[in-house]
């Protein structure tokens, strides 16, 4: 078989595998002003030549929009829980540390007040922007309804990470839940996989490979006054092989899917071992 039917079959396994980085234009499309509200977040930034970056002494780099080396951008969501803010994630990379593909960094999450677009509430959040061959492809806001009490609602934070290899693809997304309780932003959930896949191929059409997605809702019960979190993960397999003609032909196996509870501890919600990220 050709390398692009193969192609085809594998982007037909894994839907959900980033194969292209996020756009500039979604990533700055709630961010209006961007190097205003850089500049508002960060006063001793210096705005590059161009007007596409940031430097903070001595070298944090932050990019406005996805660089053409795949460095992550700022990236903004309004939130519909709570329409009058803006929530603003940071990429700051090391460029003293980054090079050839690779990224070493932090991100910073910030809340943001829509009408003086001043900082609310900020959270650094260390490594999150360190990759490798396992390249950071999407991050993104997810405002889901997170109600952990009458009075407290979260909201999350998706890193996709993926490689480029055809024989061995893999990708992961990972989940962050952030509280914002009275005048703190907590981490409360810190890296739950949503959704990946993996597996070996030979590059013409056998292979063994798998697919998971992960659905969340709040449930009705509490610990520590915050509502436990259902997790339901989905896994699918193929084992795909040509057929007597040389086409290439799925053979899906029986999905299996599992539940998880979550239950806040008083400081967190501790992540089942099988659905922990990989991490910084």
């Amino acid at each position: 078989m050709s390398e692009k039917p193969m192609r085809m079959l594998l982007r037909t396994l894994f839907l959900g595998l980033a194969t292209a980085g996020l756009s500039p234009a979604w990533a700055a499309a709630d961010c209006g002003d961007a190097a205003a509200l850089v500049q508002q977040a960060y006063p001793k930034a210096q705005k590059s030549s161009d007007g596409a970056s940031f430097t903070l002494e001595p070298h944090i780099s932050i990019a406005l929009t996805l660089t053409d080396d795949d460095t992550p951008g700022l990236v903004c969501k309004i939130w519909p829980a709570h329409d009058d803010l803006l929530l603003v994630a940071v990429p700051l990379i090391d460029s003293a540390k980054s090079g050839d593909g690779e990224h070493v960094g932090d991100i910073e999450i910030l809340v943001v007040d829509r009408k003086s677009r001043q900082v609310r509430q900020r959270l650094l959040q260390p490594g999150l922007m360190n990759d490798d061959a396992v390249a950071i492809r999407k991050v993104e806001f997810d405002t889901g309804r997170y109600t952990l009490s009458p009075d407290v609602t979260a909201f999350g934070l998706r890193i996709e990470m993926a490689n480029n290899s055809l024989p061995n693809p893999f990708s992961e997304t990972d989940l962050r839940l952030y509280a914002l309780a009275g005048d703190a932003l907590r981490l409360v959930l810190d890296g739950l996989v949503v959704a990946g896949n993996g597996g070996e191929g030979d590059t013409n059409c056998a292979g063994s490979f798998h697919t998971s997605q992960v659905s969340l809702a709040m449930s009705s019960a509490k610990h520590h006054g915050y509502h436990d979190i259902t997790v339901v993960e989905q896994t699918d397999t193929d084992n795909p092989l040509p057929d007597k003609n040389g086409e290439c032909q799925s053979h899906p196996g029986k999905s299996v899917k599992r539940t998880y509870r979550l239950r806040y501890d008083g400081s967190h919600y501790p992540v089942p071992a099988a659905l922990k990220a990989l991490g910084p």
